[in-house]
Formats: C-alpha cells, structure tokens, sequence
C-alpha cells in the first residue's frame, strides 16, 4: 500500500518522497482513511509506530482546502504532554506540509516567550501545537479563538493525564466546537483514558496496532546491582566499553539527573542533563547540542525526553527504573530509530525484582539478563511466584554464556576493538531477548 492509495494530497505526497517515506506503517494505514473519512479515532500504539504522521497527514489534507470561516484560531489543535513532543510534532507538520505555501503553525509551551507567541497568533493559524497549561494560561487572557477549529487530537493522552491535565483537558474542550473531529492517541485505552475518550469522542472507530513482541530493532539487557555504588560501577563500564555514538540515560529525579551529568562530565564524557525546571532556552541549547554531536551523553528525566529524536542515539540505559512499566517503552524507544540498531540497558537493584517483573508483565516477555564479568551482584533477587529464581532457566541457575559465543552477547553498537574482551556474560534466558 502507498500514502496516495491512502488518499494523501499530491503536494504532500511531494514533500513525504523528499523526506523518504515510501510505505505506510500500520498505525497510518489504518488511521489515515478513517480520519479522511471525518471519523473520530481512539488509536492505541506503541512508540515508534508512525502515530505522529497518521494524525497529521490526515490533518494537513484537509488544510489543502482553505477555510470559508472567518478569524484566526487554529482550524487544527494538537495537544502534547511536554514541551519537547510539541516542538517535534510542529518540526513534523511542517516538514510534511513544506508544499503548502500558506501553511502557518505555532507552538505554544511553557518557558518560550509569551510575546513570540502571541505575534504568531496575530495572523491566522492552520495548525496550533501546545501543552495544555501554556494553551490555558492564552485562553485566559482571551487571546485563543477555536471558532473555525476543525480537528482536536490529544497525542499521548495517557501521559497528560498522567501529569494531571485532566481539567485542563476538559476545560479546553468545552471551548472547542462540538462538530470538531476528535483524535485520541494513547498507549492505553482503558481507566480513565476510556473514561475520557466517551466524554470527548462520538461513535469512535478503535485502531489498536499490537505490541510487537520483537521489540523491533533494539537489544534489551537487564543488569542487577547490589547498591547504587555497585550501580555505577555498572554504568561506567557500560559507557567506556559499548563503543556507543550517542546516549541516553534515564533517571527518576530532576536532581539525580543534574547529579549524574556532573558526575559523567568529571569522569572525562562529553555530558548534559535535561529536565523539566531549565529554563527553556537551555533545554533548546542542550537539545540543538544533542542533534549536531557535541553531546555524546545526555541525562534526562522521562518528562523532558519525550519528542526527542536524534538517530545518532544507539544506546540508551535506564539508571533509575521507571515509575510506570509504560515509560519503559518510550524511553528505549529513543534509540533503534530511522531504521538503525540501538541497545538498551536497565540497571536495577536486586531489591527491584518486583518493579522490574512489573514492566516484564506489561511487556509480555522477559528482559535477558546478563552480568559483567568482575562485577557481579553478590545478592541475588527475590523469588519470583512460582518459585524459580528470576536468573535461572528451569534448574541451570547462574548458567552463563561468554559474550561472542553463537548470538548470545552484548552486541550492541560496538566499535571495533571492543569485542569480547568486555567481560560481558548473559545468563541463559527463558525467552531469547528482542533485537
């Protein structure tokens, strides 16, 4: 199937072939008609899937048509959790929307000039990106007009609600026109997502793409650790011997990531951190810094690395496990991007058996777990229910493979000379790993 057989315009088809997409994912190939047609869409999809194109091909389709109504609010609204995610999905519509000459969007976030942006919406708007604390902080100075908007979608519903945006959420609808069409994009579709997707969809078609259970191509390896001293012990292995391009690493707290980066950078890495209390225009710095290379490690909470999508990244680790067994797929859906390799490392301590069990049980397969030759946890997790050690397979508990024997290794992004010589071990696993 191709975008045109879709019902995707000819000036956008223009600007998809320049950007080098060929052939739909699943997620657009099931979305893109529906939303074409004026249906209202509940999509649920995981990281990676394309939803960020079968929201906005759609849209800008009907954009190709100019507006008989009258004003300058946005004809089409998409609402994100995190500044960075609205920064990206507006890089995005421009890009596909490159053809359309009189295409105008603006991106309202926290942190960024409030008088850029009330400028950018002094002249109409087709395509309005925004969280929705900045959008309410305009709406209340009466500076918004959603009396020509067209379509709403809600990208990463889960998360706002999540973060607690639900009466914003609900505030900002109730000022949209009932005929909108509404697009709901979210990991889940059940709780309270559902709860909300009844209150603002009509008659709503569902487009549940499954979770592929290869995980794509990102390598996934699970480390234990028997403190947070072991843990970096860990961390700097993995760093100086994963012959890694760029990566990302994972903490839980705005301060452990500031800790952590400062830490990095004394150790000699080319370091930064990135969370939701910068200032704006250093998070903008520190993101443009990421994309030309001059950062080869970043730092970041889940919170403030949401949009990023830099190819370069190969390697991500999860320092601090995450809070929900969800994030665990957005954060290492940050590397194995544009079709390239990544690895991703989880470090836990060994009292954290049950959280990690938790993300397994959201995965619906195990992690491989390894260890580091000379840094080995001298504790060992928790039981798991059925009495077999979570490191173990059957009875062969502690049963190890030399990395580089047959496909058993740690073959992430490796640059030559770094080979075995590692140290890395893989416990047999129950299930062979992704990737």
């Amino acid at each position: 199937m191709t975008f045109s057989e879709l019902g995707v315009s000819p000036l956008i088809l223009r600007a998809l072939d320049e950007a080098g997409y060929t052939e739909p994912t699943q997620v657009q190939a099931e979305a893109i008609p529906a939303a074409l047609a004026g249906e209202d869409l509940l999509v649920s999809a995981q990281t990676g899937s394309g939803k960020t194109a079968a929201f906005l091909l759609p849209s800008l389709v009907k954009l190709a048509q100019r507006s008989a109504a009258s004003g300058k609010g946005p004809r089409v609204l998409v609402l994100t959790p995190t500044r960075e995610l609205a920064q990206q999905v507006e890089k995005n519509a421009t890009e596909y929307g490159t053809h359309l000459r009189w295409l105008r969007t603006v991106c309202l976030v926290g942190g960024a000039s409030f008088g850029y942006q009330v400028r950018a919406m002094a002249r109409p708007v087709d395509i309005m990106v925004a969280t929705p604390g900045r959008l309410m902080d305009h709406m209340r100075q009466g500076r918004v007009d959603f009396s020509r908007l067209e379509v709403l979608v809600l990208d990463e519903a889960d998360r706002m609600l999540d973060m607690g945006f639900i009466e914003d959420i609900e505030t900002i609808v109730r000022a949209t026109p009932e005929s909108r069409q509404t697009l709901m994009f979210s990991a889940t579709l059940d709780g309270v997502v559902g709860k909300l997707a009844a209150k603002l969809t009509r008659n709503a078609r569902r487009v549940e793409i499954a979770r592929a259970e290869s995980g794509g191509n990102i390598e996934e390896h699970l480390l234990y650790a028997d403190n947070t001293a072991h843990k970096d012990r860990l961390l700097d292995h993995v760093l100086r011997e994963a012959g890694f391009d760029q990566a990302v690493i994972f903490t839980a707290t705005k301060i452990g990531a500031e800790e952590l980066a400062d830490k990095l950078s004394d150790q000699g890495f080319s370091a930064a951190c990135l969370h939701g209390d910068m200032p704006q225009n250093w998070r903008n710095r520190t993101l443009n810094d990421l994309r030309r290379g001059r950062i080869k490690v970043l730092v970041a909470t889940d919170v403030a690395a949401r949009g990023i999508d830099v190819p370069t990244i190969d390697l991500v680790v999860n320092y601090d496990l995450p809070k929900q067994a969800e994030d665990y797929v957005h954060r290492i859906g940050r590397t194995g991007r544009a079709g390239r390799d990544g690895v991703a490392i989880t470090l836990s301590e060994t009292k954290e058996f049950h959280r990690v069990r938790r993300i397994e049980q959201y995965l619906k397969r195990r992690i491989t777990e390894g260890v580091i030759e000379g840094l080995e946890p001298t504790r060992r997790p928790q039981k798991s229910g059925n009495g077999q050690r979570r490191n173990g397979n059957g009875g062969n508990n502690g049963q190890r493979r030399q990395h580089g024997q047959g496909n058993s290794g740690y073959g992430g992004p490796r640059k030559s000379g770094s080979g075995s010589g590692s140290g890395y071990n893989k416990r047999a696993p129950r299930q062979q790993s992704a990737g």
